[in-house]
C-alpha cells in the first residue's frame, strides 16, 4: 500500500463496479451466488439492506456509503444501525435465525471461526475483485480452507510512538541495535526516564520478536493448528533479543503492564512506547507531541518487525433474503473510493492496495507498519495461546531461559 496524498474521487472504481453487476430480482436467501456473478438489482423491485455498524462515525461512514451505493443502483436502499462491533457476531446468532437481523454485519475477522460452524454467513461472491481491492494479509485472515468469507473494510496494529520533545525523527531507532543504543545514551542523560517501554508480558505486543525469518504463529497463513511454530530457533532466538531489551528497561514484567507503560508515555517520561491507534486521542490530551514510525527490525532483518493485526471485516448474513445485492453492497465497501471515504469519516486505516490519503501523520505511521503485519489468527487453538504467551513472555523477561518457555508454552496451545 503506498501512501501518497490524492483526494477522493466517485469515479472509474465505482463506474467499473457498477458494470460488473447485472439486473435481477433479488435473492431467495439460499443459493450463493458465484465469484464473478454478484448482481444488484438495478431498475427491479426495492430493495432495503440492513446493515449493522458501531456507532457514531462508523455508521456516518455507512450512510453516506450507501447514499453512493443508491445512486449507482436506485432500487437499492441502505438502512444502517448502530451494533457494536464487538457485539455484532453473538447477536446475529440470536437476530438471524429469527429473521430480524440484518443483511450486513461488521464484526473482528477472528470471529470468522465460530461465525462459520454456526452457519451464521455467505462466502464472498466475487473474491476476485476483494482480493484485486484489499491487501492479502486481511484476505488470507478471512480465508477458510480456501473460501474468502470476508470482505475486509479496515484493519488496526501497533508501531512505534515517539516523544518530539525527546526524539527527533530522525534519531527515532529503525533497527534493535539502534535502539538498544539510543536508549543506553539517553537513560544515561535524563535520570527519571526511559528511553523505550513497552508491555512485555503482553503477547500482543511481544508477538513480533517471534517472526523472524518468516516464523508466524501457526503457520504462513495463521490456520496449522499443529505447529504452533511457537519454539522454533527463530522464535528462540528473537525472544532471547526480547529479553536483551531489559538491559534499557530494567523494569520487572509485572510493572510494564499496558496501563503502567501508557501512562509513563502521557506523563512525558518515556521517549519510544509500543502501542495502537486507540491511544492517539488520549495522548494528544495528554498535551505529548508525538509522532508515530513503523517497528525497529530485528537483528539480520532488513523490514520492520511484524507486528499484530486486526481486520474489521463486514460478512453476509446467511439469513439475508437479499443476498445478491448483500454481497454487492460489502464487496462495494471495498473500493478504493469507499476506503478513501471510510478513512476520511472514520479516522480507520485502510486495507486498500490503492492510494490512500491519511490527514492524521500518526495513523499514516500505523498504516505504514500495517504493510509489515500478520492478521491474528482466528482458529480455536488461539484460545489456548494467550495465557501461555503471556507467561512465558514475562517469565522470559524476567530472566527465564527462553528455548524452556517456549517448549512450555507449546505443549498448553497443543494440550487440546
Amino acid at each position: 500500500m503506498r501512501l501518497h496524498r490524492k483526494g477522493l474521487a466517485i469515479g472509474a472504481g465505482l463506474t467499473a463496479l457498477a458494470m460488473t453487476l447485472t439486473a435481477c430480482g433479488g435473492g431467495n436467501g439460499t443459493d450463493t451466488p458465484a465469484a464473478g456473478d454478484t448482481p444488484a438489482a438495478d431498475g427491479g423491485e426495492a430493495v432495503t439492506l440492513t446493515v449493522w455498524e458501531s456507532a457514531n462515525e462508523s455508521t456516518e461512514f455507512i450512510r453516506q456509503a450507501g447514499e453512493a451505493f443508491t445512486e449507482l443502483h436506485p432500487n437499492v436502499t441502505i438502512n444502517p444501525v448502530s451494533v457494536e462491533i464487538g457485539d455484532a457476531a453473538s447477536q446475529i446468532a440470536l437476530d438471524g435465525p429469527a429473521g430480524v437481523g440484518p443483511d450486513v454485519f461488521t464484526a473482528p475477522h477472528d470471529t470468522l471461526g465460530n461465525l462459520l460452524e454456526q452457519g451464521m454467513i455467505l462466502p464472498v461472491a466475487n473474491p476476485d475483485a476483494v482480493k484485486e481491492n484489499s491487501l492479502e494479509f486481511a484476505t488470507n485472515a478471512l480465508t477458510s480452507d480456501g473460501t474468502l468469507y470476508g470482505y475486509p473494510v479496515a484493519a488496526e496494529t501497533y508501531a512505534m510512538y515517539f516523544n518530539k520533545a525527546l526524539v527527533s525523527e530522525d534519531e527515532v531507532p529503525t533497527t534493535f541495535e539502534d535502539l538498544i543504543a539510543f536508549a543506553t545514551e539517553f537513560n544515561a542523560a535524563n535520570s527519571g526516564k526511559f528511553g523505550f517501554v513497552m508491555d512485555v508480558g503482553n503477547f500482543y505486543y511481544t508477538f513480533p520478536f517471534m517472526t523472524m525469518d518468516g516464523n508466524r504463529l501457526f503457520g504462513e497463513t495463521g490456520t496449522n493448528a499443529d505447529e504452533p511454530e511457537v519454539n522454533t530457533a527463530s522464535a528462540v532466538e528473537g525472544f532471547g533479543y526480547l529479553q536483551q531489551l531489559r538491559d534499557i528497561l530494567p523494569v520487572a514484567a509485572g510493572d510494564l503492564t499496558t496501563d503502567a507503560v501508557d501512562g509513563l508515555f502521557g506523563a512525558g517520561t518515556a521517549a519510544i512506547h509500543i502501542s495502537g491507534p486507540w491511544n492517539v486521542e488520549a495522548f494528544a490530551n495528554q498535551g505529548i507531541d508525538f509522532g508515530v514510525v513503523p517497528m525497529f527490525s530485528l537483528p539480520g532483518q532488513d523490514t520492520p518487525a511484524v507486528s499484530f493485526s486486526g481486520v474489521r471485516t463486514a460478512f453476509v448474513s446467511a439469513f439475508s433474503e437479499h443476498p445478491d445485492e448483500a454481497a454487492a453492497f460489502a464487496e462495494f465497501l471495498t473500493t478504493p473510493e469507499m476506503q478513501q471515504l471510510r478513512t476520511d469519516v472514520t479516522g480507520s486505516m485502510s486495507i486498500s492496495t490503492s492510494d490512500i490519503t491519511y490527514e492524521n501523520d500518526a495513523i499514516e505511521g500505523f498504516a505504514a507498519q500495517l504493510e509489515h503485519s500478520f492478521a491474528m489468527p482466528s482458529i480455536p487453538r488461539m484460545a489456548a495461546v494467550w495465557d501461555a504467551l503471556n507467561a512465558a513472555s514475562a517469565n522470559i523477561w524476567d530472566g527465564a531461559e527462553p528455548q524452556s518457555e517456549l517448549d512450555s508454552a507449546t505443549q498448553v496451545i497443543l494440550a487440546d
